[in-house]
């Protein structure tokens, strides 16, 4: 048989039965593919050499030699498919390899044919959205084979690929883009660029357009979650990506947690929250997962479940094997997974059910042969594969003679071992020289053919002969017995008692047979003392050769118990025992409950630990707050204030109504204190009336009618039960009676209150307190606050407008006489365009302002309203203007640059600029003449088509040459100076 292959046993025949060197993997092949063929490999080792088949979704395929069939068969068992064809060569494939000792059959293997086909070629429709919304783009990818697709979206160009941050996110299970706030900046042409892994191939959609639109001032919008992960399934070791995103204004922050538990250790979050990494998942990480969304508008979560299954694993497998023909034998598997794997059993690559078992003398030579078992289930199957020889033959000591030369101590006991190899079973029998042994009370013949014997002495010195036969033959071998002296202790160690941190000492001594080596053996309750591994503790001195002492150093209470000496020689040992007592500070106490639960105090019970044999002066309570990190413990005051050491309850008191906590109990004594107990259950304390009222209670301004009331919210430590909110109070300053409102929000910081009753800019007093269910508590001090202003009633008057360039233009306004007023909003836009508008606000201070980013040769409207805390007042009338014509687009061509002879000056000289029909005339060229790495230079002016320059001498200078014309300034050429120009 093969040395030692796989599974394999090692035996001395050169032959065995086939063992699989490589097998069938899964495989897509393109449907666009260059290559015409698919190898399927398989190659098994085996002697002698095996011969192969294939199986095509259970049913054998044909392959004919020098025939146009689509399957051949290379060298070495490998299936090659000629010419693929979906229709036919589709399926999932097995490779069978025989030989005269069985056959054994692969792991089935999938042909699957991948394809990726091209987006629609329908343009795709604009998407119109508001600066400050959210928008999502639909990838909608088109039809594809197997899933493994991978996402991104290009901006207006191929290689342009968006970059994703906390704003953007591509999902790559939809492959859609989303936004969650749009800005001007993101306004372009986006496209869906789609790679599928599995047959190298990459395909984009038709551009979609994105068109933001200005709206002044910009919405904000709660946060919206939009990319919810699904219910998914994770295999025992298998990493996973869950996805979550959300639109909003501001942008949302994104949280995950665990809903039953904290999230694993091995788990890493990116994409600003979007995504959560799952690594190397195990059972205990299946449950629910929350991710929460939130902004300043409100917030948003969604949840789902992971469940978290496994492929099989073998707990339990077949391995080869030689047994004696007649004898019982079980071939059994066990596998682990989840779902439970189904089981079942190959022999030679036919099925049959259950384990295989054989039960005595009836193991036939029919039952050799190859055997695999299969485990499988949702998730993958495994195979494990296996020969059993059935062997017969006349006994043979050749591999396994009895020993030679045998030692026994006087008075001991001694077995000679008899192991012929032979099938059937043989019957043995022994003789010492010529003296034929049968059972006595000092000897005893084994079933298995070894010999016993008890009460050893001097006598049962000899050579000892032991015969095996059975129905092929017989056969003997021999060996001598000599008998030495017995060992014995002459030293036993003695009991010790120390306390914690002191060091002791065990010693041991013992005669033995001189012509013997001894050595000694400690151990520790039963455990041998590695004195290299624990050679912080112990320390074994050889006090001569027949003695030995144990240092214990620095003795810890896990050192305590009963150390046991063993002297040995080859032949026997003996052993003496002694015990260590360790004396120490106290073992956590156990069991720890809380009752009697108030809204400020708990009640603790325990049971004591071990007090380490000192007894116990008394015990600590700590608290922590289940909210603060797990560190934060905490000493409680407790009632009596000094719990003594005979004490099993305790009253925490000082604790925070509707708070969650857990407590642990660490006691000391003499010798110091011990580990904390475990933590207790988690409680939470009975609910209370709030005793904190909120803080900085102010507020005023806001629209016209309007009572703005704020507050610094109350913590949430100091809710004290369920149903928390507030109840605000105000009066006109002087008035008699409060009025009272409710809000239901703990996190609430303000509240406005709408009446058109009330006049502009009056004086009110407010309050503000905190309720529960529990009821109500103090109101916080009173505070003074106004009434909104009314919005300005009058409009400004625009004095006049006039245009600067294609993009700019200027206005002026008589200002609005009224006090109130805090600054003006003049809006501008294209006539008939007024949902484009712009729009900027202006000190009160000023009267002016400059209006850029227009559009050039255009037509625009243009109007101006002051505003206050209350809003905007009416607008002043309508004012129109024109933009002028856009600059030149044309650079200007430069022609040449010529050193003068006196080397002071340089010419530049350009070809004109000729605008085009939309353009602005030309009016002067502006040359700015700058040292290279500087931002500002000398400006001239010319309506030349050429200047002279003066020469430096400090380093190179950079001439710009730009048209100008009533549209503004045009395109810019460029030429650099470097002092090295010709004449």
């Amino acid at each position: 048989m093969h040395p030692c292959i796989s599974h394999l046993i090692c035996y001395d025949s050169a032959s065995y039965g086939p063992v699989f060197q490589e097998q069938p993997v899964d495989t897509i092949y393109p449907e666009e593919s260059p290559e015409d063929k698919i190898i399927m490999s398989c190659r098994a080792q085996a002697s002698p050499p095996a011969t192969y088949k294939w199986r095509l979704n259970k049913w054998e395929i044909e392959i004919q030699e020098g025939s146009d069939d689509h399957y051949s068969l290379q060298l070495g068992g490998n299936l090659v498919i000629s010419n693929p064809d979906k229709s036919k060569h589709a399926g999932n494939y097995s490779c069978l390899a025989t030989n005269e000792f069985g056959t054994v059959i692969s792991r089935e293997a999938s042909v699957q044919f991948g394809y990726l086909d091209m987006f629609s070629t329908e343009e795709r429709e604009a998407v119109y959205v508001k600066e400050g919304q959210g928008v999502v783009l639909l990838c909608a990818p088109p039809p594809h084979f197997p899933d493994d697709l991978s996402f991104r979206w290009m901006l207006n160009e191929f290689p342009i690929f968006i970059p994703l941050d906390k704003r953007r996110f591509v999902s790559q299970t939809t492959g859609n883009l989303y936004i969650s706030k749009v800005e001007g900046s993101d306004s372009g042409n986006y496209s869906c660029f789609v790679t599928s892994s599995s047959i190298s191939k990459s395909v984009f959609s038709k551009f979609i357009p994105l068109v933001p639109l200005v709206e002044r001032p910009i919405r904000k919008y709660p946060a919206d979650i939009k990319v919810k992960f699904p219910d998914t399934y994770a295999l025992v070791g298998q990493n996973i990506t869950l996805e979550c995103f959300a639109l909003g204004n501001p942008i949302p922050q994104i949280r995950w947690r665990k809903v039953d538990g904290a999230l694993p250790v091995h788990h890493d979050i990116s994409m600003a929250g979007g995504l959560l990494h799952l690594f190397n998942v195990q059972y205990e990480d299946e449950g629910v997962y929350e991710c929460e969304a939130l902004n300043s508008k409100g917030k948003d979560w969604h949840k789902a479940h992971l469940y978290v299954e496994a492929s099989p694993e073998w707990v339990e497998h077949i391995s080869s094997s030689e047994r004696d023909i007649g004898s019982d034998y079980t071939m059994s598997c066990l596998a682990s997974g989840k779902p439970k794997p189904h089981v079942r059993f190959l022999k030679n690559g036919q099925m049959f059910d259950g384990s295989f078992r054989k039960s005595r003398g009836y193991l036939t030579f029919d039952d050799s042969g190859m055997y695999q078992c299969i485990a499988e289930n949702r998730h993958g199957v495994i195979y494990a594969n296996a020969e059993l020889r059935v062997f017969v033959g006349a006994p043979s000591f050749e591999l396994n003679p009895v020993k030679q030369r045998l030692l026994g101590a006087k008075n001991g006991r001694v077995v000679i071992e008899c192991k012929p190899r032979a099938a059937p079973r043989p019957t043995f029998t022994w003789s010492k020289g010529t003296e034929m042994l049968s059972n006595s009370s000092r000897i005893f013949i084994w079933e298995d053919g070894s010999l016993e014997i008890r009460n050893v002495t001097k006598s049962d010195e000899g050579k000892y002969t032991c015969f095996a036969e059975n129905d092929r033959g017989r056969a003997n071998s021999t060996g001598s017995f000599l008998v030495t002296d017995a060992t014995k202790i002459t030293l036993a160690p003695t009991n010790a008692d120390v306390s914690v941190g002191e060091n002791a000492r065990m010693q041991c001594a013992a005669s033995h047979d001189s012509s013997l080596d001894l050595t000694f053996i400690w151990s520790l309750n039963g455990n041998p003392v590695d004195l290299d591994k624990d050679r912080e503790y112990y320390q074994h001195v050889m006090a001569g050769m027949s003695s030995s002492e144990l240092l214990i150093k620095n003795t810890q209470l896990k050192l305590a118990g009963r150390y046991t000496c063993t002297a040995q020689t080859p032949v026997d040992n003996v052993t003496a025992s002694a015990e260590l007592v360790v004396r120490g500070p106290p073992g956590p106490p156990g069991g720890l409950l809380v009752k009697d639960i108030g809204p400020k105090s708990v009640r603790l019970v325990w049971s004591q630990g071990s007090d380490n044999l000192s007894p116990i002066s008394r015990y600590t309570i700590q608290y922590r707050e289940v909210r603060t990190p797990e560190e934060d413990w905490k000493l409680a005051t407790t009632s009596p204030p000094n719990v003594e050491g005979n004490a099993e309850a305790a009253t925490v008191d000082g604790l925070i109504p509707w708070t969650e906590y857990e407590f642990r109990v660490t006691a000391t004594n003499t010798l110091g204190t011990g580990e904390h107990s475990n933590p207790s259950p988690k409680i939470q304390t009975l609910d209370a009336v709030p005793v904190v009222a909120p803080s900085d209670v102010g507020g005023g301004g806001g629209m016209s009618r309007e009572l703005t009331i704020t507050w610094t919210p109350v913590q949430p430590q100091y809710y004290y039960g369920s149903n928390f909110g507030y109840i605000i109070a105000f009066k006109p300053e002087g008035g008699f009676e409060w009025r009272k409102v409710t809000v239901a929000d703990p996190q609430a910081r303000r509240y406005v209150h709408k009446d058109s009753s009330i006049l502009p800019a009056t004086k009110f007093e407010v309050k503000v307190k905190a309720f529960n269910s529990k009821g109500e508590g103090p109101y916080s001090l009173t505070a003074v606050i106004y009434s909104a202003q009314d919005v300005p009633s009058e409009a400004p008057t625009i004095v006049e407008a006039r245009t600067l360039s294609a993009t700019e233009a200027v206005i002026w306004w008589i200002p609005v006489p009224q006090q109130t007023v805090e600054g003006y909003q003049v809006r501008y836009w294209r006539k008939s365009m007024e949902n484009e508008a712009l729009a900027m606000r202006i000190s009160s201070k000023d009267n002016q302002t400059r209006l850029d980013n227009m559009k050039p040769d255009s037509h625009y409207v243009i109007e101006v309203r002051a505003f206050n805390g209350a809003g905007y007042g009416p607008a002043s009338q309508r004012y129109e203007i024109h933009t002028k014509k856009a600059p030149p687009s044309r650079l200007p061509k430069i022609i040449s640059k010529k050193m003068h002879s006196s080397g002071t000056t340089v010419n530049i000289a350009w070809e004109p600029v000729r605008p085009l029909a939309n353009e602005s005339s030309v009016e002067c060229y502006k040359v700015l003449y700058r040292q290279d790495g500087q931002n500002t230079g000398t400006l001239y002016t010319t309506t030349k088509q050429s200047i002279d320059l003066p020469m430096h001498k400090d380093g190179d200078y950079l001439v710009e040459v730009r048209a100008h014309s009533e549209g503004g300034d045009g395109a810019v050429a460029q030429v650099r100076i470097s002092g090295k120009l010709s004449s």
